[in-house]
């Protein structure tokens, strides 16, 4: 598991989804999404490199399945503070 902090979970809440909206728009999703939004429900937020370690999925289907997941607006990315070079992922929720 990855070790987040207090500082890289600041911007990470927005307004958050009701849960049958959630679950309505997760239903249609590929499973690796589906995955990927689990792995992010239990720590988040997270680089697509450690999406992909907590997931065993591979780093491309780690990208489509974030981009599956942005395109319904259910999850969401900004730098990381600790390394600006990289993009970690939460969930709109």
């Amino acid at each position: 598991m990855s070790t987040s902090t207090a500082e890289d979970r600041i911007g990470a809440a927005e307004e958050p989804l009701p849960e049958e909206e959630y679950l309505e728009r997760l239903r249609d999703l590929p499973p690796s999404a589906k995955l990927v939004a689990k792995v992010l429900e239990a720590d988040s937020p997270l680089s697509q490199g450690q999406l992909a370690e907590e997931s065993l999925l591979p780093d491309r289907t780690v990208r489509y399945a974030l981009n599956r997941l942005e395109d319904v607006e259910l999850v969401g990315s900004r730098y990381s503070f600790r390394d600006a070079r990289k993009q970690v992922y939460f969930l709109r929720r």
